[in-house]
């Protein structure tokens, strides 16, 4: 009888519990994070890793006062790419850093903040840092997308010493980008893109890009595939020809597999 009595009075505790769970409040704190492994890593239509495959990954906060907070990497190889000529530059990482502000206003959400490229390493004297800082804005409803960004720093290394030994540098240039995302039903997601990257003081820099993709969610991880193509100018001794003589804006099919934890 006494057996009965405790037991029935820990089921009573025991189920008290969720109730008191459940008036708790929610956690205005949100950490997530995310990881990819790509065919090749491709930004702005541009490829970053010579053909090869990418290791990609990122930890983000978010408040739900809208402040947000975040850092992402990848292997490159642009930049050490130019060991192959006589500047040694021994960068192979590119570590993103982020922050900003989200707005919902009804079905629209606005999103300001600044971000900084870092590319750690070492390089030769006399070359140009490659470390870009950009602000942005954007807003966004239902499965679509826009952001501007704007370099205040040359962007990614960009500058040339003219003639008159004055120094044409890059800052201000800017970045244009449409997505859209909608969904197909059973887990497939259509990815459509299209941006406009205009260098400030070098205009035959200047590019649009485009992709169209698709992602699929299985079981929590997102395959994806797309189909990228720029307008980037890659003939011999024009911006987007590599030092390893490869056109770095060509036509490329892109396969990734990501997840978010």
């Amino acid at each position: 009888m006494r057996l009965s009595i405790i037991a029935a009075s820990l089921l009573s505790a025991f189920a008290a519990v969720p109730a008191f769970a459940a008036d708790e409040p929610a956690s205005a704190h949100t950490f997530t994070g995310n990881m990819t492994l790509a065919s090749e890593y491709i930004y702005r239509g541009i490829a970053q890793t010579n053909r090869k495959p990418a290791i990609q990954g990122g930890a983000d906060y978010s408040h739900s006062s809208g402040v947000y907070a975040g850092a992402w990497a990848s292997n490159i190889s642009w930049l050490s790419d130019l060991s192959a000529t006589d500047a040694k530059v021994s960068s192979s990482v590119e570590v993103d850093t982020y922050g900003g502000f989200k707005l919902p206003v009804g079905d629209v959400t606005l999103d300001v903040g600044v971000l900084k490229y870092w590319y750690p390493g070492t390089y030769p004297a006399g070359f140009v840092n490659p470390e870009t800082l950009e602000g942005y804005f954007g807003t966004s409803y239902k499965f679509a997308t826009f952001k501007y960004s704007y370099s205040f720093t040359n962007l990614f290394g960009a500058q040339a010493v003219q003639e008159d030994g004055s120094t044409k540098k890059s800052e201000g240039s800017q970045y244009f980008d449409l997505s859209l995302n909608p969904e197909l039903g059973a887990g497939f997601v259509l990815n459509l893109h299209a941006g406009r990257q205009l260098v400030a003081n070098f205009p035959g820099a200047s590019y649009n890009d485009y992709k169209i993709g698709v992602t699929y969610d299985l079981k929590g991880w997102a395959l994806g595939a797309a189909y990228v193509t720029t307008t980037a100018k890659a003939s011999s001794g024009d911006f987007y020809r590599s030092a390893l003589n490869r056109d770095l804006g060509s036509d490329r099919v892109v396969f990734t597999v990501g997840k978010t934890f």
